[in-house]
C-alpha cells in the first residue's frame, strides 16, 4: 500500500523557548539534530521512494539528516513551510497570551477564519498544504515530507470533521513522524 508520511523538524531553541517562529528561520540546535538523527532511523525502516522538505532551515536540515541515512535526495516545497505568523513572529508564546488575551482565544479556539495579525490564515495555510500533499501523492510512494507542525495539524485538521477547527488539540512533538490519514 502506497502512503504519505509526515515528520515534524528537531528542535530549534525558539522551540525551547516556547517562541513563535512562523516563517523565521532557525536552525535546529543540537538536540533538534539528535532528534533528526533519531527520525531517520525511524524513516528508514518505511523503504521510501521520495524525500520531500519546506524550504525552512529547520525542516531542511532535519530532511538532510534523513535523506543522508536513507540514500534519498531531498524535494523542495515551500507550500510546506509553516504558517506566516505575522507581527506573533518572534515573541513568547506565554507574552501573547498575556498581552492580547482576545487575539489568544481566537487563536485557541482555531477555525478556517483565524488569521494571525498581520500573517496568514489558517484556510490559506491549509489551503497550500493540500496543494502540496496533492502533488507529493501523484508522484512516487511512500513519501515522508519533512515539515513544521502547523502544517501537519493543517493536514490532520483537514482529514477530520471538525476542520481546522480541531488545529490546536493536535498534538505534534518536535521529529514526530505520523502517516497521512487516507
Amino acid at each position: 500500500m502506497t502512503r504519505v508520511y509526515l515528520a515534524r523538524h528537531g528542535e530549534t531553541d525558539a522551540n525551547a523557548e516556547g517562541r513563535v517562529q512562523g516563517s523565521l528561520d532557525p536552525s535546529l540546535n543540537e538536540r533538534g539534530r539528535a532528534q533528526a538523527d533519531t527520525l531517520a532511523d525511524e524513516v528508514a525502516a518505511l523503504r521510501l521512494a521520495a524525500l520531500y522538505t519546506s524550504d525552512l532551515r529547520r525542516a531542511y536540515e532535519t530532511a538532510e539528516i534523513v535523506g543522508e541515512r536513507i540514500g534519498l535526495a531531498l524535494n523542495v516545497d515551500d507550500r510546506l513551510a509553516e504558517s506566516f505568523r505575522g507581527a506573533w513572529e518572534g515573541r513568547l508564546l506565554r507574552d501573547i497570551e498575556r498581552e492580547e488575551p482576545e487575539a489568544w482565544a481566537a487563536w485557541r479556539a482555531g477555525g478556517a477564519d483565524f488569521r494571525f495579525p498581520g500573517g496568514e490564515s489558517l484556510a490559506e495555510h491549509s489551503a497550500r498544504v493540500e496543494a502540496a500533499l496533492a502533488a507529493i501523492a501523484a508522484g512516487p510512494l511512500p513519501a515522508v515530507a519533512v515539515c513544521h507542525g502547523g502544517t501537519i495539524r493543517c493536514a490532520l485538521a483537514a482529514r477530520r470533521p471538525e476542520g481546522l477547527s480541531s488545529f490546536n488539540r493536535i498534538a505534534v512533538p518536535n521529529a514526530a513522524l505520523v502517516e497521512l490519514p487516507g
